[in-house]
């Protein structure tokens, strides 16, 4: 309980104005008075840019949170390159507003892809700007600090390319929602060319993670609506960027940050990961309640997902969250599950029977396998299914019908 006498911590926001006139600066700090920020204020009077990189504040720089109102009209070009470099400066903390005289869709669209929260006519209006600045008042007390929350978050990660991590990430998901009828999240942790939505029959343009991360400052169930693309089963997805494009450089903070978010809005969130020990996959690891480690029977996989275990077994915290899948995998296979066992110094837990044509066929279709077909390949994610939405359920498989274990 907090003390009635006690203050309330107030947040520390840094305000830009960049190529804003002078007697326009001081109108938009008036606002500010009445929010419950203690605000350090920077004026700028160019634009700026990795090559016009200018010395920012002490306050600025360590500030909960950045509001930079940026004028478009001088030059619309270089304004949205000062956008896109706050953004990543200021990677999970930056709200940016435009002012502009124009409003056309084209330079609407390029303003929002460089992360611009609002957009507003001139010429200025105080009521406009207020309400732009109450709206980010309430997404960040909404955010920042908030507790964890109560919905399940997954990751999956191939030892290598070509095992089926994906493949796994999105039977497991569509299982979930068709099966159990749950809110579901999958997620394609790509940061180029992630094939969830391929395997999904989807589109997959829409605004893809790595852009809701920048924007993680302006979370909230309305804005986040703006990115999920929803499948007809009714499973939700953010996509991965589907064309090669510059990286962008994601905050492993504004990413724990995004999935705590989520982690409030569904029942399950999936990540199919890239396998690498990078900073943003520790981050999600540190995130997530389930880590799933997925090889295949061969000697190659086996010897990687090896080497991968080594990197992670360091850490209690992710060891204790680590479960080890061998996908395709058949009892007439060289390599056995003990000869796995002993090679990564873990056991296998999960044992996802071989199925290889009826996978490719469904990923040329567009569409997970369906549970209907009663298969031993589906037949095992609906089981899987089952002991994450009822832990205490039984775990076993009638055994008269199954050829292959899942579960030891």
């Amino acid at each position: 309980m907090i003390h009635p006498t006690a203050k309330l911590k107030r947040m520390a926001v840094a305000m830009l104005t960049v190529r804003i006139e002078s007697d326009l600066t001081e109108r938009l700090l008036q606002p500010t008075v009445r929010l419950p920020w203690t605000v350090t204020h920077q004026d700028f009077h160019e634009y700026i840019s990795a090559l016009r990189r200018p010395q920012f504040l002490p306050d600025v720089r360590s500030a909960d949170t950045v509001v930079a109102v940026v004028d478009f009209d001088p030059d619309s070009e270089q304004a949205l390159e000062t956008a896109s470099y706050l953004q990543q400066l200021f990677l999970g903390r930056m709200a940016i507003i435009a002012l502009s005289t124009r409003t056309d869709a084209d330079l609407l669209l390029h303003a929002m892809r460089t992360g611009c929260t609002d957009f507003l006519k001139k010429p200025f209006d105080p009521a406009q700007f207020s309400v732009a600045l109450n709206r980010l008042e309430q997404q960040w007390s909404g955010t920042i600090g908030s507790p964890r929350n109560d919905g399940q978050v997954i990751s999956f990660f191939g030892a290598k390319g070509g095992v089926g991590t994906t493949t796994i990430a999105v039977n497991l998901a569509m299982s979930l929602v068709r099966n159990h009828h749950k809110k579901v999240l999958l997620i394609d942790g790509h940061t180029q060319l992630g094939h969830v939505c391929l395997y999904l029959g989807m589109d997959g343009k829409r605004y893809h993670f790595q852009q809701l991360i920048q924007n993680v400052g302006r979370l909230d169930s309305e804005f986040l609506r703006g990115f999920i693309e929803t499948h007809a089963s009714g499973l939700d997805v953010l996509s991965s960027p589907d064309s090669y494009d510059a990286l962008l450089t994601i905050d492993p903070d504004a990413l724990e940050r995004t999935i705590e978010f989520l982690r409030g809005e569904y029942d399950f969130v999936l990540l199919d990961c890239e396998t690498t020990l990078a900073e943003t996959n520790l981050a999600i690891m540190d995130r997530s309640d389930q880590i799933y480690l997925i090889a295949t029977p061969e000697i190659g996989a086996i010897r990687d997902l090896s080497r991968y275990i080594d990197g992670l077994v360091r850490n209690e915290h992710t060891t204790a969250k680590l479960h080890t899948i061998i996908n395709r995998y058949s009892s007439r296979d060289a390599v056995g599950i003990v000869q796995i066992d002993k090679a990564i110094r873990l056991p296998v837990e999960i044992r996802i029977p071989n199925s290889y044509l009826e996978c490719i066929r469904a990923v040329n279709a567009g569409e997970p396998v369906s549970s209907d077909r009663k298969s031993d390949f589906s037949s095992q994610f609906t089981m899987w299914a089952k002991t994450l939405v009822d832990p205490a359920g039984s775990l076993q498989p009638e055994p008269a019908k199954k050829r292959f274990a899942l579960w030891r």
